[in-house]
């Protein structure tokens, strides 16, 4: 492919280029390059996101009892959705070599490492010697693997994120960043969905015996599909354009926190008013509270995996209409509804899951799937379009990460301190209400760049007034 073809910028929506016509050839390629990006962004990540959460949905339900019996059942629940979180605060560590990896060698070698990493530790947990067999090594194992899945997320969506968006058409940043979003909800779908479809053929002490340990093992097979599927994928056009210009900056992480540490701070605030909200069921924490046979609900494990299942498609839907709508009214507007939705899900939450039934269950999960999609979906092309070129991917994914620790990270357990604290889950409403309303702020904040074009050459476009007060 000649020049213009790894220039974003060489096409606008109308196949116009900088320096020319573009011939129709060009066009079928570059439209099915783009098929091709969105499907192994799309695969990728669902297959990264399936390893992460599976580990989060089994916390409440397996590895409390498992891994961390030692501790009494009420600790072991706390220490188990800890071992979640602290996953988090390795995700800046990978954010930060991913960044440093991504706008130096490219966006492409950094995926494919990410992928390879988070598929071992998964498969591992799932041959591990429990508690009873090994003592205290046994949580200890837990963690170490638990810390490689955090410091593997915490590179995998920027790199996924930046390929889909990068690829795109400058019309359609919105749909095509929604693949690597869509990603995640598909990964809490299939997780869910192997739970439950398990528990159904291990019922019992079964499940807990070994049921549990096939979903984590079958994640050496969707590494090898996903591995397949990447390698062949060409680089983003943005970075091969960098790397012909010889223009990749030499540190990217101090750059971008001396020139851009308050753009960082502000992004980081919008993922954190999204991810605190959907960590409820991500982070397994729905999961165990409604199936607590001593809780308020009681509902069976199989009943509450297959809601949780059914609100993972909801919420997949709901991220994938969410791109769509954002190209034609702009990211800001797009997230802005969100948050609002988000905000009247929040308050629907618990009145249904506490009315005791699966299908009450289901339609507070996908009631807030409604505004967890809207500020979710436009993410990839908003993060991507408010950093410049040359160090976008250290910006997206620290970003991204930092988002994860002040939103996801500890919102599980947060959760269960203030349900143990208050003997109810009013406080929860109004803490996840409160993280709604910080991430409304903090877009608001934010100048809205959709379409602003994303190659080296308009770096000072790309940089100019990020804040609405600016």
């Amino acid at each position: 492919m000649g020049s213009n073809a790894c220039n974003p910028n060489a096409h606008d929506a109308r196949g116009a280029a900088h320096s020319g016509q573009v011939l129709p050839g060009d066009e079928v390629r570059n439209v099915k390059e783009q098929r091709r990006v969105a499907m192994a962004t799309t695969v990728g990540t669902a297959i990264e996101w399936y390893d992460f959460f599976l580990y989060a949905s089994a916390a409440g339900l397996v590895f409390n009892k498992l891994f961390f019996a030692g501790l009494g059942p009420q600790a072991a629940t706390v220490v188990a959705f800890l071992s979640v979180g602290l996953s988090f605060l390795f995700r800046p560590l990978g954010a930060f070599l991913a960044g440093y990896f991504g706008d130096k060698l490219g966006r492409r070698v950094v995926l494919m490492v990410t992928l390879m990493g988070m598929g071992a530790a998964t498969a591992i947990i799932g041959l591990l010697p429990t508690y009873d067999a090994i003592g205290i090594a046994a949580p200890i194992l837990l963690i170490l693997l638990r810390i490689v899945q955090g410091i593997s997320a915490g590179g995998e969506w920027g790199g996924a994120v930046l390929m889909a968006v990068e690829h795109a058409p400058d019309n359609k940043r919105g749909w095509y960043g929604c693949s690597p979003q869509i990603g995640v909800p598909a990964g809490l779908l299939l997780a869910s969905g192997m739970l439950a479809l398990m528990s159904l053929i291990a019922p019992g002490d079964a499940f807990l015996d070994w049921g549990w340990r096939i979903p984590f093992l079958i994640s050496v097979l969707l590494i090898g599909l996903g591995y397949l599927i990447r390698r062949g994928v060409d680089e983003s056009p943005v970075f091969k354009e960098i790397a012909e210009r010889k223009e990749q900056t030499s540190n990217p992480i101090g750059v971008l926190f001396k020139r851009h540490g308050l753009l960082v701070l502000i992004a980081a605030l919008v993922f954190a008013g999204n991810g605190a909200v959907g960590y409820m069921t991500t982070g397994g924490w729905i999961q165990k509270y409604a199936s607590n046979p001593d809780g308020p609900v009681g509902l069976d494990r199989d009943t509450v995996l297959l809601a949780v299942t059914g609100s993972a498609a909801t919420w997949l839907c709901f991220t994938l209409l969410s791109g769509k709508v954002s190209d034609v009214i702009g990211r800001k507007k797009t997230y802005i509804l969100g948050f609002v939705l988000q905000l009247a899900g929040v308050f629907a939450l618990f009145p249904l899951v506490e009315a005791g039934s699966g299908t009450s269950l289901f339609f507070g999960l996908a009631l807030l799937t409604i505004g967890t999609g809207f500020t979710y979906g436009p993410q990839a092309a908003m993060y991507t379009e408010i950093f410049p070129a040359s160090i976008r991917f250290s910006g997206v994914s620290i970003s991204y990460a930092i988002g994860a620790i002040l939103g996801g990270a500890f919102a599980p357990t947060i959760a269960e301190a203030l349900v143990d604290a208050t003997g109810g889950t009013q406080a929860v409403t109004f803490y996840l209400a409160g993280m709604t309303v910080v991430g409304l702020l903090a877009v608001s904040a934010l100048t809205d760049k959709t379409n602003v074009p994303l190659g080296p050459l308009h770096e000072e476009e790309q940089q100019e007034r990020p804040f609405v007060w600016s």
